[in-house]
C-alpha cells in the first residue's frame, strides 16, 4: 500500500492545484455531476460472477449456504440433492466457462435497448473478480473459470457503440480473511483496505477508466474504514477519469441518500415526489434476483408495460433507470431478458425524444382518467400517457396554454385538435386511433405551452 500512496503522491504533484477537492465529504458533495450522465436517463446492469453457476435463490446464494445462521434449508437441500460432499462453493468456478460469451453480440442488445451506459459487477460480495486482478490470486475470471478478461472485453464492445461504461464494485466480500480479522477488531483495523480493497480499485480505474463506478457492500463499517472521502478525492482530482467519473452514494454506513455522486439510497428506490438531489433507481427484470436464477418463473419477471411505466415516472420524477439482466454462467442473455430489452429499446425509439436529455417539468404527474406523467426539454412539455384512454378525448389539467399551443403524437407527424378546458389552461385533446406498442404508453407532445 506504500507503493500506491507514493504514486497517488507523484502524480498529485505533478498536477495543477487549482480546484481540487478534499477528502471530506462537504468538498465532495460539492463536485457537480458530469452531463452526459443526467441526459443518459437510461443504463443496463449486469450481474455476472461465479454465482451464476449454482443459479439458485439469488446472486446472494453463498452467504445464505454458508454464511448466514442457521443456512437457508433450500440452499443446503439445492447442493445436498445437487452435488457430491465436500463440494465448496469454490468449486463453482471453474463451472464459469462463459463458452458463449459474445460481447459483441451483448453489445448489440444493449445499444438496442436504447441505454446510454451499461454497468457490469466487477467483483460482487463472493469477492471473484471478473478481471485478472493481481490482488486476487485464482479467484479471478483470468486465472479461473472463463480465462479471459470479462471486463476488459465487454468494455471495448460496449464503448464501440458510443455506450458509456461503469463498473459495480462490492467493497466488502463475505468471507476473506482480511475482511474478517478487520471485522473481528471492530473495524479499527484496515488490512483488508489497504491491501486489497483499494489497489483493487485504482487498479480498475486506471486499467479501464469506467465512467461510473457504482459501489455496493458498505453497510457494516463506517466511511472512514474504507477509506471513501480519499479514494473519491483522488478520483475526482488526479485520475485518468477525473472529468467523466460519475459515482453512488454507497460508501459506508449511513452515507446512502446523504454523500456521494447520484443518490441510489436503496435498491429499487422509489421516492414518491421529485428528490432535490440526482438519484437512480436500480431495478431487476427478474424481481426476486439481481443475478441469473435456473429456477425463475415468467410470473416472477416484471413484464414490458410494467417497465415502461417504471421507466417514465422515474424519469419524470428526476431520476436515471438502471434495468438489470443476469446472464448464464455460459456466457449468454437468457432471451426473455433480451426481449425486455429490446422492447425497450422499440419503445424508446418512438418516444425517446420524451426521456433522454430532459428535465423535469414543474408538475410531474397528473391522474385523471389514465395516468400522466410529465417531462420537459426547454420550452417544450411531453405529457406520456401509461395507460389506454377509455375515450378518444383526453383533458389535461395542467398545462397553460395560448393561441400557439401545438400538440402531436409522438410518431405521427400532424398535430392533434384541442379545445381549452378553462381559459388559458387545459386541453381537451382529440386523440386519434392510438398505435399498438407492447409498452402501453404513448407520448404527447406540447409546444409553447407552460
Amino acid at each position: 500500500m506504500a507503493a500506491v500512496s507514493l504514486l497517488l503522491l507523484l502524480v498529485a504533484s505533478a498536477c495543477p492545484a487549482a480546484a481540487r477537492y478534499t477528502a471530506d465529504w462537504t468538498s465532495l458533495d460539492a463536485r457537480p455531476l458530469p452531463s452526459w450522465y443526467d441526459e443518459a436517463k437510461v443504463g443496463v446492469f449486469v450481474h455476472w460472477g461465479v454465482f451464476s453457476v449454482p443459479g439458485f435463490g439469488s446472486e446472494w446464494f453463498w452467504w445464505h449456504w454458508q454464511g448466514q445462521r442457521p443456512p437457508d434449508p433450500h440452499c443446503v437441500a439445492y447442493m445436498s440433492e445437487n452435488y457430491p460432499p465436500g463440494f465448496g462453493y469454490p468449486d463453482f468456478a471453474p463451472r464459469f466457462h462463459a463458452q458463449f460469451f459474445d460481447p459483441e453480440e451483448w453489445a448489440d442488445v444493449f445499444k438496442a435497448s436504447g441505454a446510454k451506459y451499461v454497468v457490469l459487477t466487477s467483483k460482487h460480495h463472493e469477492g471473484f473478480t471478473n478481471w485478472g486482478s493481481p490482488y486476487s490470486w485464482n479467484w479471478n475470471s483470468v486465472d479461473n473459470g472463463p480465462k479471459r478478461d470479462l471486463v476488459k472485453d465487454l468494455g471495448d464492445a460496449v464503448r464501440s457503440r458510443s455506450l458509456h461504461y461503469g463498473l459495480y464494485n462490492s467493497l466488502y466480500e463475505w468471507f476473506n480473511p482480511l475482511y474478517l480479522e478487520d471485522k473481528k477488531n471492530g473495524f479499527k483495523t484496515q488490512q483488508f483496505v489497504m491491501r486489497k480493497l483499494l489497489p483493487e480499485l485504482y487498479n480498475i480505474v486506471v486499467r479501464y477508466r469506467p465512467e461510473v463506478i457504482w459501489s455496493d457492500g458498505d453497510w457494516e463499517a463506517p466511511d472512514t474504514y474504507w477509506n471513501s472521502t480519499q479514494f473519491l478525492a483522488w478520483l475526482y482530482n488526479d485520475s485518468p477519469v477525473k472529468d467523466t467519473i460519475v459515482t453512488n452514494d454507497r460508501w459506508g454506513q449511513g452515507t446512502a441518500c446523504k454523500h456521494g455522486g447520484f443518490y441510489n439510497c436503496q435498491d429499487k428506490y422509489t421516492p414518491g415526489q421529485l428528490p432535490k438531489h440526482k438519484w437512480e433507481k436500480c431495478t431487476s427484470v427478474d424481481t426476486l434476483s439481481w443475478g441469473y436464477r435456473r429456477n425463475m418463473k415468467l410470473k416472477e419477471l416484471m413484464d414490458l408495460p410494467a417497465i415502461i411505466d417504471d421507466l417514465v415516472s422515474t424519469v419524470a420524477l428526476g431520476g436515471n433507470y438502471l434495468l438489470n439482466v443476469g446472464p448464464t454462467a455460459d456466457g449468454t442473455i437468457p432471451c426473455v431478458f433480451e426481449e425486455r430489452l429490446r422492447g425497450v429499446g422499440a419503445w424508446l425509439e418512438t418516444n425517446g425524444e420524451a426521456i433522454y436529455t430532459t428535465k423535469p417539468w414543474r408538475v410531474q404527474m397528473e391522474n385523471g382518467t389514465v395516468p400522466v406523467w410529465y417531462t420537459s426539454k426547454g420550452a417544450t412539455v411531453y405529457a406520456i400517457i401509461t395507460a389506454k384512454p377509455p375515450t378518444t378525448t383526453l383533458k389535461l389539467l395542467i398545462p397553460q396554454t395560448s393561441a400557439a399551443t401545438k400538440v402531436t403524437l409522438l410518431g405521427r407527424p400532424s398535430s392533434l385538435p384541442w379545445a381549452p378546458v378553462y381559459p388559458n389552461a387545459g386541453l381537451s385533446i382529440l386523440l386519434p386511433e392510438l398505435p399498438f406498442t407492447p409498452g402501453q404508453a404513448w407520448t404527447l407532445k406540447l409546444d409553447n405551452v407552460q
